[in-house]
């Protein structure tokens, strides 16, 4: 049941007339804690947009579904859980992406890298053997390689 409305702050009877409750139930979810309108300077409320959206939960919390004030409550302290949950695991999910991808990088350069050390050593062997020496060893970046001729 989402009511259409003007931009701005609400009166608490204009806002009782939205819902069409009592003015006095207003001020009990307020006195609850449940919302917390702006005062002006002669202390009048003043319902913003979020207060009223809030508002609309409340009388559908506890109008359509039969919800006392305290389960009304406990449903917005979970709410607010599962939201910092909710951010807590995006972040997590956000450092896990980034270090895979960090390592997957690192991976393909790797093996970048052995591709080429790989090829160095066909050349080289390959260059062994067109030279047809009978050494059966070479050495490749500080290392001497040997093996046997079949």
């Amino acid at each position: 049941m989402k009511i259409k409305r003007k931009k701005g702050y609400f009166s608490i009877s204009a806002v009782a007339k939205m819902f069409s409750v009592h003015q006095q139930t207003i001020r009990l979810y307020e006195k609850e804690g449940l919302i917390c309108p702006r005062r002006s300077e002669g202390n009048t409320r003043l319902f913003s947009e979020e207060d009223v959206d809030r508002l609309e939960e409340i009388i559908y919390l506890t109008h359509q579904l039969g919800i006392n004030l305290a389960g009304v409550e406990m449903i917005f302290k979970l709410k607010r859980q599962i939201l910092r949950m909710q951010k807590d695991m995006n972040k997590v999910f956000e450092q896990t992406q980034r270090q895979l991808e960090r390592e997957s990088e690192q991976s393909k350069e790797l093996m970048r890298s052995s591709a080429r050390q790989l090829m160095k050593l066909r050349q080289q062997s390959q260059q062994q053997k067109e030279s047809s020496t009978s050494s059966s060893s070479f050495e490749v970046d500080g290392w001497d390689v040997e093996y046997e001729e079949d």
